[in-house]
């Protein structure tokens, strides 16, 4: 076995990797760019090593400083995690001629895969299903459309380089696939240096189910059963669960099978991913195979008790897997949230800077499940909120701590959120818990739309395909797409916290006799609307119990009886509410009041006064004032790099017109003109770090 290893990533992958590398008593190395030089992976690692800029192209991609930085430090493999350099096959062979180990595939095994075209022909000679198509590369818009005529509408052309969405259309008749050639090969030849385009049919009401197979040395191979990875925003993976609720077990068995098929026809070694398109009817038809470790392996990991990391280590250092096919068993249900640093409620876009407040949920060990590796070890594979392995467990995988930033420069990702349940209604119901006590402060989160697919009737009945999000999100995620099944439960809550609030006043020893603090059992609690538009909600309050942390509140001809100790000024509240316990967040809203609360709950939010009945008439006299007019400023609608200022001072713009260029998280956003106007100022200069809302051009 290995007795260093060095890990060519960041964030929580390379946290990942090195919690296992540990509890197998391997060293680490860690490597970093200078903007993640406090990064997670850095601390938690034995030694760590500088590879230059910010940018991950003069870093985490530069091959020849991460066999340096092996050498250097006496590292006998090279684990790339997921991304950057985890499926460059000329890296994997650079490293083995180096002398070094990569935990990971056969670099012949990257090349077979790699190729989209040649990945399809590979895969039909193994008697893998694929989709009905043309896998030559086509020259010309004609011959596109003379081959999607064949083949039958619709159909999707994809670029043989494509990947994470770039270089994909969808085509419905002639017109649409002669323009959707021509745009596809742009886009992948400025992508991806490589304008190779083929069309394939493409399968109605698709489900994107992936299977996850581990091969060796000594040509053994298995299948680790299927990861239902079908909500997904722009091709981006956003919730994935294991196992499928769709498919039967006779599908799950064929598409095991074929899995493990393409595994052996490429003599694959290590953990990898096989993906299919699987249509309503069940068919399956193989799309690619990714040959790293997956974001969302965690969940296969609680399923089946094994570490995924730990084996490819072990594969990678000769050994044969420990176990067939026939040894592997299903225990529960897991599903897995991405917690992303993006707004939302602004089109999901980037959010950096400091994580002002990090708090997951706290892991949950119940019952431990016997696995192929024994009893789970004591809080998961590797230590602390990495797994847990049991029923009901809670896992965090994470890169990130509070008080550290989420830099600009790399992925969206803060931390991906994965629970273990019984069955799924289980796994759900415990994922929605997890989520309202997640807390995260200082930059926006996506926690909010993660509570809304959780709760959507076709997401709990399985109803649903990776269309889910367009079809029901069309335009875009507002406040409103996240009801509560008990608004009034969060008014109860702002009286609770109120009342308690008072309670401890009117404790404060030193008060004037006649003038203290005195309990209230009437309130209103004014619940914030925009322009002015506040609903009362008069509350009545029974005896609150301090040494039982209980109270009864009735709104709405409705009486919660609340229970919390949680002290005042936390964030996350955590109770029972009439016997059954809930987590929810409650703090000071200043920017919308000064002395308003916000509670949220289940993805719903809402902003709250809590005043005596006088106060609540008085704030009713009160005028609207309205927020500034800044229709004439061009506001930075996130976070970001000013890469370009398209305008000058004088310069009159038509709306439509580009104004401006925003770098955030390795996305590139282009501001345009909402109307037709004259630049008055600019107010911000190209290289600029802007934050949300900071003004950039004025107009007359």
């Amino acid at each position: 076995m290995f007795k260093k290893i060095l890990i060519a990533n960041r964030g929580e992958i390379a946290c990942r990797v090195i919690k296992t590398a540990k509890k197998m008593g391997i060293a680490t190395v860690a490597v970093y760019s200078e903007a993640d030089k406090e990064a997670r992976h850095v601390a938690l690692a034995d030694e760590a090593v500088l590879l230059g800029p910010a940018p991950s192209r003069e870093s985490y991609l530069v091959a020849d400083k991460i066999i340096a930085a092996a050498k250097a430090t006496g590292a006998e493999a090279i684990h790339p995690g997921y991304g950057f350099l985890s499926e460059n096959e000329a890296f994997a062979r650079r490293v083995e001629e180096e002398g070094l180990v990569f935990i990971g595939p056969k670099h012949y095994s990257i090349a077979a895969m790699g190729d989209k075209i040649a990945s399809k022909k590979l895969a039909k000679e193994a008697n893998v299903s694929t989709i009905p198509g043309w896998n030559e590369a086509i020259d010309t818009p004609e011959q596109a459309v003379e081959i999607a005529k064949g083949v039958g509408y619709p159909v999707m052309i994809k670029a043989s380089a494509g990947g994470g969405g770039k270089g994909l259309r969808v085509a419905f008749n002639d017109k649409e696939a002669f323009d959707g050639f021509s745009s596809c090969r742009n886009e992948a030849r400025n992508s991806f240096g490589d304008d190779r385009v083929f069309i394939e049919k493409f399968v109605e009401e698709p489900r994107h189910i992936e299977i996850q197979v581990l091969g060796d040395s000594q040509g053994n191979a298995v299948f680790l059963w299927e990861r239902e990875c079908s909500i997904q925003r722009r091709h981006q993976k956003v919730i994935e669960e294991a196992p499928s609720p769709f498919i039967s077990e006779e599908t799950r068995q064929a598409m095991g099978a074929q899995a493990v098929q393409l595994a052996k026809a490429v003599k694959y070694q290590s953990a990898g991913t096989v993906e299919f398109v699987v249509g309503k009817d069940q068919s399956f038809y193989f799309l690619e195979m990714n040959t790293r470790l997956q974001v969302e392996h965690p969940v296969t990991e609680c399923i089946t008790g094994l570490d995924l990391v730990e084996q490819m280590i072990r594969v990678a250092a000769g050994e044969p897997l420990g176990f067939t096919q026939a040894d592997l068993k299903r225990e529960g249900w897991a599903i897995e949230c991405r917690i992303n640093a993006e707004d939302p409620f602004r089109n999901f876009l980037p959010s950096t800077g400091r994580l002002v407040k990090y708090q997951p949920p706290a892991t949950a060990l119940e019952q431990s499940v016997q696995t192929l590796q024994g009893p789970a070890y004591e809080g998961g594979f590797g230590g602390e909120n990495l797994s847990t392995n049991t029923w009901g467990g809670v896992r965090v995988d994470t890169g990130v701590y509070e008080g550290g930033e989420i830099p600009m420069f790399y992925d969206s990702m803060i931390a991906k959120l994965i629970v273990h349940g019984r069955d799924r209604n289980d796994a759900i119901a415990k994922m929605r818990e997890a989520l309202n006590a997640f807390v995260i402060r200082g930059i926006s989160s996506n926690i909010p739309f993660q509570a809304a697919l959780l709760a959507h009737p076709k997401f709990v009945s399985g109803d649903f395909n990776t269309g889910f999000i367009a079809e029901h999100y069309a335009h875009g995620f507002r406040a409103e797409d996240v009801p509560h099944d008990e608004p009034l439960f969060l008014v109860a809550l702002a009286a609770f916290v109120r009342r308690k609030a008072r309670e401890r006043a009117a404790g404060i020893t030193g008060q004037l006799q006649g003038h203290d603090v005195a309990h209230a059992d009437e309130l209103v609690i004014v619940q914030l609307g925009e322009q002015g538009q506040h609903v009362h909600h008069p509350v009545a309050l029974g005896e609150f119990d301090a040494a039982k942390g209980t109270l009864a509140v009735t709104v709405g001809g409705k009486t919660f009886q609340i229970q919390s100790h949680t002290k005042l000024g936390d964030v996350l509240m955590v109770g029972t509410v009439d016997g059954k316990p809930f987590s929810a967040q409650i703090e000071r809203s200043p920017a919308r009041q000064p002395l308003a609360l916000r509670v949220s709950h289940n993805g719903t939010a809402i902003d709250a006064l809590a005043l005596l009945p006088r106060a609540a008439e008085l704030l009713k006299l009160m005028p609207y004032k309205a927020p500034p007019d800044l229709s004439k400023f061009l506001l930075s609608p996130m976070p970001g790099l000013l890469a370009e200022v398209s305008v000058a001072i004088g310069q009159k713009v038509l709306a439509g017109e580009k104004l401006a260029v925003i770098e955030a998280m390795k996305m590139e956003n282009i501001l345009v003109a909402t109307q037709d106007g004259i630049v008055k100022d600019v107010l911000a200069k190209k290289g600029d770090s802007l934050a949300v809302d900071q003004s950039i051009l004025a107009f007359e």
